[in-house]
């Protein structure tokens, strides 16, 4: 099912339709964003792991809400990258650290903002409220249940909050879906979601040491490699299951209001088979939740033709989100009739797909507003803006531990049913 321009715009037409005069589309069109400055000033903290995802947060970072005083990273150059972060936006300088226990020793800080390497994810979070800290965590929550379970444990016991990065809950076309579609009964009775993201390229990274002379083994990464390149490694990872599909699994039990009560997968390393990588590049994971419903979630590295969405098929309608900021909304017009969406065939017969033929950089700077693509930078500011304000004055948070640690069992089982070659109980 291949959409034309056209009919893209008649499914955005039919989302806007649907949200008029709802308090959906007034969060669509931007009045969910917070606005600063913070009653009591901002909150003062501290950013654990500055790499590519760290630093969309500390750019995303609203200084009316959260003052930046010290960046921790065991790789001097993105400290340096982070920097530029810092001067291009006009923010002090931080200070810089390269273990996380001696800038909680040194630093006045109310609270951490944290996105290593998921390996580390429960030890440092953890020490981090022991230490008296909040924290915001990038997803996915840990890297085992054990650990998630450790994170949850430690902020009830030392009644600190912490936050789960999956920022599609912070936004406002998610928010105004699951309000004014998902809610709402717009799309009957769903018994099916597709979860897509597909990319034709590898996940390796490559870079130099910061110095000649820079050992990663004090840090526990036998090569810089594998220090650059964690993503690749079970030890340090999760793989696509985590880092891409944990999101939308995340998203699944938000709208289908549960968790999945099995899963089967297959997968594994058919591409990029070079240096050693361990994680899988193609991956096939189908989720049962109870009611009859199912989720299938696929990630290959091989093709990027529908580059990432997620899709709702409900009795009465289709919903579909794709690339974090865009929805759309198809009738299924009644019993019996077929869908007002044409199908087009492809190759030996038809196909459903959700073309992303979206340019990666589109949307980059969209003003966010009813019709309208939003920036994909403002869930982020929301996230972060809306955990300082709950350091500060009790605001709710969108995701903590409780949920967050549901979507993270259910990739974790996901891996282990490839694994394993069986159905398992999430």
């Amino acid at each position: 099912m291949m959409l034309t321009p056209e009919q893209e715009a008649l499914g955005r037409r039919n989302f806007m339709k649907v949200l008029a005069g709802t308090p959906a589309l007034a969060a669509l069109g931007g009045a969910a964003f917070m606005k600063g400055p913070l009653r009591g000033g901002p909150v003062r903290v501290g950013f654990i792991g500055v790499g590519a995802e760290g630093r969309v947060l500390l750019r995303a970072a609203d200084p009316a809400f959260c003052d930046v005083r010290a960046m921790c990273d065991i790789n001097p150059a993105q400290l340096e990258r982070a920097d530029k972060e810092l001067e291009q936006t006009k923010r002090p300088k931080a200070k810089h650290y390269a273990d996380w226990k001696e800038m909680l020793q040194k630093e006045d800080l109310e609270a951490i903002v944290m996105a290593p390497p998921l390996w580390m994810h429960a030890d440092i979070a953890v020490g981090c409220m022991e230490a008296g800290k909040h924290v915001l965590c990038e997803k996915m929550m840990a890297w085992d249940v054990e650990g998630c379970e450790r994170m949850r444990d430690a902020a009830k016991k030392t009644k600190k909050l912490l936050e789960i990065g999956y920022q599609r809950l912070y936004n406002p076309i998610y928010q105004a879906a699951h309000q004014g579609i998902v809610k709402a009964g717009v799309l009957g009775d769903v018994y099916h979601a597709r979860l897509v993201w597909h990319r034709n390229r590898s996940w390796r990274r490559t870079d130099t040491p910061p110095t000649p002379d820079y050992d990663p083994k004090q840090w526990g990464y036998p090569t810089f490699d594998h220090l650059i390149n964690w993503r690749l490694f079970w030890k340090y990872s999760q793989g696509l299951m985590a880092e891409l599909g944990s999101h939308q699994v995340n998203i699944v039990n938000w709208f289908f209001e549960a968790a999945p009560t099995s899963v089967i997968a297959s997968g594994g390393v058919f591409r990029f088979k070079e240096n050693g990588r361990e994680v899988h590049d193609h991956v096939y994971a189908t989720f049962d939740y109870p009611g009859g419903r199912n989720a299938v979630f696929t990630s290959i590295e091989s093709n990027a033709f529908e580059d990432y969405y997620e899709m709702y098929m409900g009795t009465k309608g289709t919903l579909i989100l794709r690339s974090e900021n865009e929805a759309m909304l198809f009738d299924e017009g009644g019993e019996g009739r077929a869908t007002t969406i044409e199908v087009a065939a492809k190759g030996a017969g038809a196909v459903v797909e959700s073309t992303e033929t979206r340019p990666a950089s589109a949307g980059a700077t969209a003003k966010a507003g009813p019709g309208d693509k939003i920036d994909k930078r403002l869930p982020y500011k929301e996230e972060i803006s809306r955990f300082c304000s709950a350091v500060r004055v009790g605001t709710p948070l969108l995701v903590g531990p409780d949920h967050a640690i549901g979507s993270a069992r259910a990739c974790i089982r996901a891996n282990e049913s490839v694994k394993q070659q069986q159905r398992l109980a999430v």
